[in-house]
């Protein structure tokens, strides 16, 4: 997949649900997870055997307190009569501490596991599916899935799994004791089902509206709040005051009855699950009482039953009340299982994204680093970085080629939005080793034509050839080994320098680090770093500044070391002076490679083998600076408008 880039298409359009990035239905969610604990069955197993034995070692205490019963009720008045069931109580009890523990321990490793898992397989998969496809669904799904769901699952995995793991099998096996002490018993018990049942329902009916309305009262009052701070000199300006603050208290007083009703509504549920708790265990003890009177059971046995049904009180309340989070933690699972889901071939075989269910990938074959290039390593080769420079080891060789290669655009139309083409059969051939400068105003489709000459979109019409080789013919890593492309918008890694560079090459040494940076004129500024190569970069540490950035990206480019470059306004951060140091950078990374220049700044356009130029989705002119200059036309007049401002 190629690095990001700045977009230049038309405005943003609604997304459609056939663009949204992939759901998992809650069957496939739970095939993917059990695929999953398949495949390293030990510790979850591990983790069952530890729970059921430390709910059986609770389930001792309240039959060894009735037979305690049982010995006084029957006149025993000895010590060594309630010994060993005390004895019994105490290593209950014990056992209980330390199996809580070891359990709660090994479920939350296991969850931890299951979702890093699918964590790491869900964003190898998303990064390996080609950007349009990402930019269709919108970013913020995809941050959305890998933040919130994925701080929702954790959440889940840490609290919600072990509380309700241990609860299911609290309840299964509590259950299974009352029937061994006396059917009668048990089928008591069961009269609170019902009332739990309506209870739920009551709590879904009621609590979800009143939660969806305290969510949109809490952004309109933080919306209210932040408008008011963020335009405080214009509200003064306005003498406006009086009226915000009447706003932000009218949406705080809602956001404030809006959460005291939801604690009502949760107190109400409650005293629901109080009243069918009451419901159950009065019918139990009347059981009791009768299969006592009519010496069915001992009064131990009826007791033992009663605190059965006593402990089913906390795992069943946790249950019912963890309804919403339950279902929250599912919806997240869902959306982020649905990633695994996304098909890509290409990745598949680059090792980046895995079938659903299969292990994630450890090692692979990176595709093209943002700004940066194709990952890879190789025997040593000539380099193509320009005089004065160490060779560089070569990529995975190019499956069009070595050295530089010819590229074309043949008949290509393409549209974001049907109907509303932004390029009109572009017909543009560019000869190995050649560097053609791509001019024009803004929204003439540069970038477009850019995003299609390195995959990241597919044109609607026509074709584009990398050397004899249709793009679409290409996998994905073959053509991160063929072309890259850099942005103005360079992404610096937080990390130590040398890990941002080798991004564009894993097994890159220290000396072919520092040629790099030679090449782009960084090796002075990085060598006088605190820490040189192992010094932190971005964020939590060094911020580099846009042209150390947009140097290092140039780095990256030499190390990659593709036949074919593409620089979409790479140098527009800078200023005049920095703008110098990155033309001049870039033209030392270009050397002996095919290159697409979108010129922010003419002087681009200069030093170029040829200029072309785009207006309104078509090529208006190409030639060199000189013959477009002396002609007269469009190039001539941006060339003049560009000159008189710098004057």
């Amino acid at each position: 997949m190629n690095n990001q880039v700045t977009a230049r298409g038309p405005a943003p359009v609604s997304i459609r649900a056939t663009d949204l990035l992939p759901t998992a239905t809650a069957r496939e969610t739970r095939a993917e997870l059990v695929a999953r604990l398949r495949r390293a069955p030990l510790r979850p197993l591990l983790a069952l055997l530890v729970t059921v034995a430390n709910v059986v070692a609770g389930l001792l205490v309240p039959r060894a307190l009735g037979r305690i019963i049982d010995v006084v009720a029957q006149g025993g008045h000895a010590v060594s009569a309630i010994t060993g069931p005390t004895a019994l109580v105490a290593a209950s009890c014990l056992a209980q501490a330390v199996l809580t523990g070891w359990g709660g321990a090994l479920v939350a490793r296991t969850g931890e596991e299951l979702l890093a898992g699918v964590r790491e397989s869900a964003l190898g998969r998303a990064l390996a599916v080609p950007t349009e496809r990402l930019e269709r669904s919108g970013a913020g799904d995809l941050v959305s899935r890998v933040s919130n769901d994925v701080s929702v699952l954790a959440d889940a995995v840490r609290s919600l799994v072990p509380q309700l793991a241990s609860s299911v099998l609290q309840v299964a096996l509590t259950f299974v004791a009352l029937i061994v002490l006396d059917w009668r018993f048990a089928a008591a018990s069961l009269l609170v089902v019902p009332l739990q049942v309506v209870a739920v329902r009551w709590l879904r009916r009621t609590s979800r509206p009143v939660r969806v309305a305290e969510r949109l009262a809490l952004g309109e009052q933080t919306r209210a709040i932040l408008e008011s701070t963020e335009g405080a000199p214009t509200v003064r300006a306005f003498r406006l005051e009086k009226d915000r603050l009447e706003l932000v208290g009218s949406r705080s007083r809602r956001s404030r009855d809006l959460a005291l009703r939801a604690t009502q509504i949760g107190t109400r549920f409650f005293g629901k699950l109080n009243g069918a708790e009451w419901t159950g265990l009065s019918a139990l003890l009347a059981i009791g009482w009768l299969l006592v009177r009519d010496g069915d059971v001992p009064l131990g046995t009826a007791s033992a039953a009663a605190l059965y049904f006593h402990q089913l009180f906390e795992p069943v309340n946790g249950l019912l009340s963890s309804f919403d989070e339950v279902q929250s933690a599912g919806a997240a699972a869902n959306r982020l299982v649905g990633l695994t889901t996304l098909d890509d071939p290409d990745a598949r075989e680059a090792g980046l994204a895995p079938s659903p269910g299969a292990p994630s990938a450890r090692e692979s074959a990176a595709p093209q680093a943002a700004d940066g290039a194709a990952a890879g390593d190789g025997d040593f080769a000539r380099a193509r970085t320009g005089e004065g420079a160490t060779p560089l080891p070569s990529q995975r060789p190019s499956p069009v080629g070595s050295g530089a290669i010819p590229v074309a655009l043949e008949g290509v139309t393409h549209a974001y939005v049907p109907g509303h083409p932004v390029l009109h059969d572009i017909d543009l051939r560019l000869a190995a080793g050649e560097r053609v400068a791509l001019v024009g105003t803004s929204g003439a489709g540069k970038s477009t034509l850019a995003r299609l000459l390195t995959g990241i979109h597919r044109p609607a019409h026509g074709r584009v050839l990398l050397g004899d080789r249709p793009l679409e013919s290409l996998r994905a890593a073959e053509v991160s080994t063929t072309i890259t492309l850099i942005s103005q918008e360079t992404h610096v890694f937080a990390g130590p320098l040398r890990d941002d560079l080798r991004l564009a090459r894993p097994g890159a040494t220290d000396d072919e680090m520092w040629a790099a940076l030679d090449t782009v004129r960084a090796r002075s500024w990085a060598e006088n770093l605190p820490d040189g190569l192992d010094t932190k970069v971005g964020q939590a540490g060094l911020r580099l500044d846009p042209i150390r950035a947009q140097q290092l990206a140039l780095a990256r480019l030499v190390l990659a070391d593709p036949p074919v470059a593409v620089l979409d306004e790479a140098t527009a951060e800078a200023g005049s002076a920095g703008s110098r140091v990155l033309e001049a950078a870039a033209e030392r990374a270009l050397r002996g490679r095919t290159a697409l220049v979108v010129a922010h700044r003419l002087t681009q356009a200069v030093r170029a083998d040829r200029v072309v130029v785009l207006e309104e989705g078509r090529i208006a002119e190409s030639g060199t600076h000189d013959e477009l200059v002396g002609a007269g036309g469009v190039y001539a007049g941006l060339w003049e408008a560009w000159s008189g401002a710098r004057t």
